[in-house]
């Protein structure tokens, strides 16, 4: 259902638009951000999902979620800046959760959040999404790491929240690894809850870009293929927010 075509820039343009989302193959979503930068630290960009912390938020003190967090500020022309430590913060009416607090995680570690592979990205969501609201001169942007766990007696839940939206303006979610993982589909739903499209990230660089003021998003539930072994998925978000003014 939905399953993504060939992509190129200009086709995922006219989704977005006119959908408010599209799901993109890895192959197709790591030759549109390679073409801005090399990957050349890829290997070790993966590899620090492995030192994730866990995510004390959760009601189940962060047994199944793991994560770290940046924030960046870009520019319509700009390179993507990173800016001081802050505190993640929606209101309850985008997560019932936890909604209305500062979240304060753990920063994505500075040679990461500084690494090529990171740049190429941020660069890549810079002119896809500014491109889609070519009125917005700057940008707030967060990222988040996150890795589901899950294990035998107790499935893993990417959006503990349900299907949801974010309270920004565009989200790409992009996956990095997953190991010993069944499901974790991502849904995406008009806002009367009508189901518009599925896909399961499944390899690197499977990706959804989503304009999230228009549709709701979610992940189902993941459990391991093989319950004496160890599971995770591990997911790149970014969003972006119209910066407000001054």
């Amino acid at each position: 259902m939905n399953a993504p075509q060939e992509a190129t820039e200009t086709s995922l343009h006219d989704q977005v638009r006119d959908e408010g989302f599209a799901f993109v193959h890895g192959p197709d979503m790591r030759a549109l951000v390679e073409h801005l930068a090399p990957l050349t630290d890829w290997n070790a960009f993966a590899a620090s999902w492995d030192a994730l912390e866990p995510d004390t938020y959760l009601a189940a003190t962060g047994r199944f979620r793991r994560r770290r967090h940046a924030t960046f500020a870009a520019s319509r022309f700009g390179h993507v800046e990173p800016r001081p430590r802050q505190a993640h913060f929606q209101t309850l009416a985008y997560n019932a959760l936890q909604g209305d607090i500062e979240r304060w995680f753990e920063p994505v570690l500075p040679e990461i959040a500084n690494g090529s592979t990171m740049g190429a990205i941020l660069d890549f969501c810079r002119d896809f999404f500014g491109g889609l609201s070519p009125e917005v001169p700057h940008w707030h942007v967060e990222v988040h790491q996150f890795r589901i766990e899950a294990t035998a007696g107790a499935a893993g839940e990417p959006t503990p929240e349900g299907s949801h939206r974010d309270g920004v303006d565009y989200v790409l979610v992009l996956l990095v690894d997953r190991e010993n993982i069944a499901s974790g589909t991502t849904t995406i739903h008009a806002p009367d809850g009508r189901a518009l499209g599925e896909f399961t990230l499944a390899q690197p660089f499977d990706a959804a870009l989503i304009h999230d003021p228009r549709v709701f998003h979610g992940v189902t539930p993941v459990t391991p293929l093989d319950p004496t072994k160890a599971s995770h998925r591990d997911v790149l978000v970014v969003t972006f927010r119209a910066a407000e003014a001054g």
